[in-house]
């Protein structure tokens, strides 16, 4: 099984409470699948600090839906916008 993967946006808070956010664009080469997968962790360095690690797909229609404008949905819409670009030809 093979995945393609693009990094769509990234952000890292910390460094007592370290908190990551990072959506990827995916290519399942398997099920020829296109995706983006979020992934979510949270690391507290405090006395018995924690870790929290969490990942979700969802459809790209549903991500370019969802509230907000990020730079992930920038650089999504910029993707699509530069493969489907007819003056390429």
């Amino acid at each position: 099984m093979a995945f393609l993967k693009r990094e769509l946006y990234r952000q890292v808070k910390g460094p007592e409470i370290t908190h990551e956010d990072r959506s990827l664009l995916v290519f399942d080469t398997d099920t020829k699948s296109l995706y983006v997968e979020r992934e979510m962790a949270h690391l507290e360095t405090g006395l018995g600090g924690t870790v929290e690690f969490h990942t979700s797909t969802m459809d790209i229609a549903d991500y370019l839906t969802q509230g907000g404008q990020t730079a992930g949905h920038r650089e999504l819409w910029r993707l699509l916008r530069a493969l489907f670009n007819e003056d390429s030809r």
